[in-house]
């Protein structure tokens, strides 16, 4: 909440760096103390250095692609987020069975502080800075010293014609020529940089805006609470899937592990899909000729050309005309469908979880759910991005906040729900509640425009 806004102002580089080494030190501490309250303590800086990638890369993605090219890298991105989350409890189990003796079961923390270690290193070394007004600060400073370097050697300013600056320049005016010429002198200023408070004051904004926007928007309020599900729903996984592969059909800790591959394989075809719907909104037959609220300049040359109303049946005209692609509201007409199997996904899990069935239903039920919840985590990724444009960090910043809250909180519950429940009642209840959430996306399609002309601070964007 602190560290993703705060990169708006002062680059991403330096926070990206700051929280990977916190994350890989503590995550090697997390293999050498020997107190529940130590453990606690580093865990705490742990999640907090890991936080801030979650948060922070849909910002760097915004920076990196206009709005036409971003859903391939936030689809890619998505997908391995969710592979992850997959391959972390599946290589986790079978090393906490088969290094169970002595102090071995240390390496599931070590081999991760390994790994993350090396990834640092290639992020510092090979990474640059995404943020434009901090990348034109740097610029401005050069030229800068440039001039200074000039004015060491006895050249001082440049000739400029009259007419060329306009009131209230600041530069100097050293003189004139017979030709109208002036000479002034140059210096480079950036926006941001007027506008830069001092430390206090930034720290203040980059905590608030986020719940400024949560509370004020909602858009991010609503969407907020449906990826903070979904993303409950994914880390209840970890204590679900081992209790019910475990308990239902008596596997191993290991083979309960193994049933993670579901997931991992879910998040490869999620992501084709994600990058396949983008395709599907530049089909010629849907792109209009002339896009509302797209810049020419910014379009991605269709491989075959677009056509005119006239030549259009029925079908693609009432596409085009009631859910046009040009608009931010194209990133949810996909998960309008795609975000109901999320929900399906959870009923097949629970309701398939008995001895009697085969378990591979249960495995169908994780399958169907990582296809569901990456739709959901990529369209608010890609909205929040569209909609809030340079500030999508505070919004990503704001969700992430609402993710991790029930993140953490749902795998304090899921011994409790399966266990007093049963996996039959406990799907049944997740299930309904994923039903209702999906008519989230389907609100915005029907009324984002109008939603989005009461935001105050949607609207101050569109004129910047």
């Amino acid at each position: 909440m602190i560290l993703a806004p705060l990169s708006e102002l002062n680059g991403r580089y330096p926070v990206f760096v700051v929280a990977g080494t916190v994350f890989v030190v503590c995550q090697a501490l997390c293999g050498v103390v020997r107190t529940l309250a130590g453990m606690l303590v580093v865990r705490f800086f742990v999640g907090a250095g890991a936080s801030v990638f979650s948060s922070m890369v849909g910002g760097v993605i915004a920076d990196m692609w206009d709005a036409r090219e971003r859903n391939m890298p936030m689809a890619v991105f998505s997908g391995a987020v969710l592979a992850g989350t997959g391959a972390g409890p599946l290589v986790g189990s079978v090393m906490a069975e088969r290094l169970a003796e002595g102090n071995k079961w240390r390496w599931v923390f070590w081999h991760q502080a390994v790994a993350g270690g090396l990834l640092m290193a290639a992020l510092a070394v090979m990474w640059r800075e995404t943020r434009g007004s901090v990348v034109l600060s740097r610029k401005a400073r050069a030229l800068n010293r440039w001039y200074e370097a000039l004015e060491g050697r006895g050249y001082y300013g440049v000739w400029v014609e009259e007419g060329m600056g306009g009131e209230g320049d600041e530069e100097k005016r050293m003189g004139t020529t017979q030709e109208g010429s002036k000479l002034r002198r140059i210096r480079w200023v950036v926006k941001e940089d007027e506008e830069r408070a001092s430390l206090a004051t930034m720290i203040r904004i980059s905590v608030t805006r986020p719940f400024h926007l949560l509370f004020t928007e909602p858009v991010v309020f609503f969407f907020s609470l449906w990826a903070a599900f979904a993303w409950g729903v994914l880390y209840l996984t970890f204590g679900s899937v081992p209790y019910v592969f475990q308990t239902v059909y008596g596997w191993p800790l290991s083979g309960s592990g193994y049933a993670f591959s579901a997931m991992v394989i879910g998040a490869v075809v999620a992501t084709g899909m994600g990058i396949w719907q983008e395709k599907l909104l530049r089909h010629p037959k849907w792109a209009s000729p002339a896009e509302d609220g797209t810049n020419s300049s910014e379009e991605i040359p269709s491989p075959l050309p677009k056509l005119p109303p006239s030549k259009l049946d029925p079908f693609w005209a009432y596409l085009r005309a009631h859910f046009p692609p040009s608009t931010p509201e194209s990133r949810l007409y996909p998960t309008c469908l795609t975000s109901t199997l999320l929900p399906l996904g959870l009923f097949t899990f629970g309701f398939t979880a008995q001895p009697q069935l085969s378990p591979a239903g249960p495995l169908v039920g994780i399958f169907l759910s990582t296809l569901g919840i990456f739709s959901v985590y990529l369209a608010v990724f890609n909205y929040f991005a569209d909609t809030y444009q340079g500030y999508a960090s505070s919004a990503l910043a704001a969700q992430s906040f609402c993710r991790n809250v029930l993140g953490g909180a749902f795998p304090l519950v899921t011994r409790r729900l399966y266990g007093d429940l049963g996996p039959v009642k406990a799907g049944a209840v997740l299930g309904g509640v994923a039903v209702v959430l999906t008519g989230v996306p389907w609100v915005l399609v029907l009324l984002g425009e109008g939603v989005r002309g009461r935001s105050g601070f949607a609207k101050k964007l569109v004129h910047t």
